[in-house]
């Protein structure tokens, strides 16, 4: 109901939804072994040019964010702005952070992780948000958001120590809104490997709970 980045509803506002537009849902728990906030945009229609050419730019932001490889120590604020490259190819951009420490049972926004100038370096067992997203006000929001593990990469010099994230957010992205021929072939290739991933992680599960409708939905939305 608003092109924001964070939006809470009221019975004034509230409406019912369509299959005509694009909708953003911003989720999360605490748990006794964590805390999760993950958020999808997804659209049950025909989205216009525009929403699948700026999804798919967000999703290419938090690809190439989130397969970066870089040196220990580094300030999160180094490396943000691969997430805005995307989008700022083509003259887009979104007003808030890319990132947040994300607590284990404690705060969702759990300082002092995070993208931000006033953050302290990345190190390895860092939880973080990865979250880019595009508004255009009056009209649509997206925003990506999965919970990243900062943890070592194994790089060709075999010199340490470097980092990468590793999502520990399982949850595929919205097929309808991905328009392929703006992926590189890496990005491909990452996205395919995060969802055998998911299968493998997911699937299973579903399976035990009984939710083949959910299981069903899983596979078909995580095929190559």
């Amino acid at each position: 109901n608003a092109a924001l980045a964070h939006y809470s509803p009221s019975n004034g506002s509230s409406r019912t939804l369509s299959a005509g537009e694009m909708y953003l849902f911003d989720t999360g728990g605490q748990y006794l072994d964590g805390t999760t906030d993950i958020t999808r945009t997804v659209h049950w229609g025909e989205p216009t040019p525009l929403q699948k050419e700026a999804y798919t730019r967000v999703l290419m932001g938090n690809i190439d964010l989130s397969r970066l490889v870089f040196p220990s120590n580094t300030a999160g604020r180094t490396v943000e702005s691969f997430a805005r490259r995307a989008l700022w190819d083509v003259g887009l951009n979104y007003g808030h952070g890319t990132g947040h420490g994300i607590g284990n049972f404690l705060s969702v926004h759990e300082w002092p992780v995070g993208f931000q100038s006033n953050n302290v370096p990345l190190e390895a067992g860092m939880f973080t948000s990865i979250e880019p997203g595009y508004y255009r006000d009056g009209e649509f929001g997206i925003r990506i958001e999965d919970v990243a593990l900062v943890v070592e990469a194994e790089t060709e010099s075999g010199e340490k120590p470097f980092l990468t994230f590793e999502l520990v957010s399982l949850v595929p992205y919205d097929r309808n809104l991905i328009d392929l021929s703006l992926l590189s072939p890496e990005q491909v290739r990452y996205l395919n490997s995060y969802y055998e991933r998911i299968r493998a992680h997911v699937g299973p599960e579903l399976r035990r709970q009984r939710l083949e409708e959910a299981y069903e939905w899983l596979q078909e939305s995580t095929q190559p």
